[in-house]
């Protein structure tokens, strides 16, 4: 066997959960994604989406993808430089930028693309990259192949951030970069406290809006407008793959990083555009948001009856002031285990285990949408309520 297959084939952690019946990934679902899935043909509640909005099976989104494939096919064959640029790329760029107060927008295939290709590509050797501890993988990605000088800071601790700010010099560039909403843990970045340092020690600041998009802010423009800062946040990264109902991401920015950016981030060069069906999808998804404000209201709703109910009941779910809500386990083997129990049950939850978290932090990720009602949440504590106790996991619950 050849050195590197050999050193591929020691790793056997999917083969040990597999071997117990516990493996939790990659399971088929067979119908569309909302509040109640089907797996294995059975109904299923999906408390692990991050479709935030409810929106992936809207009529209006599926009509507006269906017409995008009849008048511009399935596909771009080709990177948004060259031959993939579409006019709905465009207007689609236009009204991301409007909708967000900034002069410009690049849209990306992925995500993931966007924070990896941008932070990279934006600053170089004599730079500095400064980011929170528990910023998203695709941040981490993203300084890992920069040739910046990269710090990282404690987790929303604005001392230790002013602290790393210090260690640079005066007339280095500098970005400080940090999701607005924090995926695994559910809390919000502090914003201002993060602007004023940026402000004065002549940082840009750069927020991912990926889970605030659509949840927070007024008409659902994300974590820099909870705060009143959309005029004043440097640039935004976002995605379409959650409150938007489809694919990609963007960054939106002032027009000269715009223009820069546009002709140097080479995952943006060198990748196919995102489909004529995912661009129509986030239009149309952008135009529900803004007109039916009564989904973000109830998903508020149902969000605080559920951080009511599992607080009262001793369930640890930490600093969340979100629709996401981790609640810890704070075991690798019992993760798995009760994420398995609870599908059994018709709960569909996702469990996040080393190493993507240390093994005292293990959690089951909740997250909450739109078409949730309090009824469903009801039913779900009961269920992980009853798990818990069957696995004896720690509750705060004086029982």
């Amino acid at each position: 066997m050849k050195p590197l297959r050999k050193k591929l084939a020691q790793y056997r952690e999917p083969q040990k959960y597999k071997g117990i019946g516990v493996y939790p990934y990659f399971t088929p679902i067979s119908s569309a994604q909302n509040s109640v899935v089907t797996i294995n043909g059975k109904q299923v509640l999906m408390l692990g989406s991050n479709s935030y909005l409810g929106l992936t099976n809207h009529p209006k989104i599926k009509e507006a993808a269906i017409e995008a494939i009849k008048k511009y096919g399935s596909g771009c064959a080709g990177s948004p430089f060259l031959n993939g640029t579409l006019d709905i790329h465009l207007e689609l760029e236009h009204e991301l930028a409007e909708f967000l107060h900034k002069d410009g927008v690049m849209l990306f295939s992925a995500g993931f693309q966007a924070n990896s290709g941008v932070i990279p590509c934006i600053t170089g050797r004599n730079d500095y990259v400064i980011y929170d501890a528990r910023d998203h993988a695709s941040i981490i990605e993203g300084t890992r192949i920069t040739f910046a000088n990269t710090l990282k800071y404690r987790h929303n601790d604005m001392a230790d951030l002013e602290r790393v700010l210090q260690r640079c010099p005066l007339e280095a560039s500098k970005l400080v970069v940090a999701d607005g909403v924090f995926s695994m843990e559910g809390d919000i970045a502090k914003i201002p406290e993060m602007k004023a340092l940026c402000d004065k020690y002549d940082a840009t600041l750069m927020i991912d809006e990926a889970h605030g998009l659509g949840v927070l802010g007024s008409e659902g423009r994300g974590s820099c407008d909870h705060f009143g800062l959309l005029d004043d946040v440097d640039m935004m990264m976002g995605t379409f793959s959650k409150s938007l109902a489809s694919v990609g991401g963007f960054i939106a920015a002032d027009s000269d990083t715009i223009n820069y950016m546009k002709h140097s981030v080479r995952p943006y060069i060198f990748t196919a555009s995102i489909p004529p069906s995912a661009t129509a999808s986030v239009m149309a998804a952008l135009k529900i948001m803004r007109s039916e404000p009564e989904r973000r209201e109830h998903l508020w709703e149902v969000t605080r009856h559920a951080m009511k109910c599992f607080r009262e009941l001793g369930f640890e779910i930490g600093n969340t002031e979100t629709p996401i809500i981790p609640i810890y386990v704070r075991d690798n083997d019992k993760t798995f285990t009760v994420t398995h129990m609870l599908l059994e049950e018709g709960v569909f939850v996702s469990p996040v285990v080393s190493p993507a978290v240390s093994p005292e932090d293990t959690l089951i990720r909740i997250a909450l949408m739109a078409t949730h009602t309090n009824e469903q949440i009801d039913f779900a504590i009961d269920k992980i309520y009853k798990c818990f106790k069957k696995l004896d996991i720690q509750l705060n619950d004086g029982k």
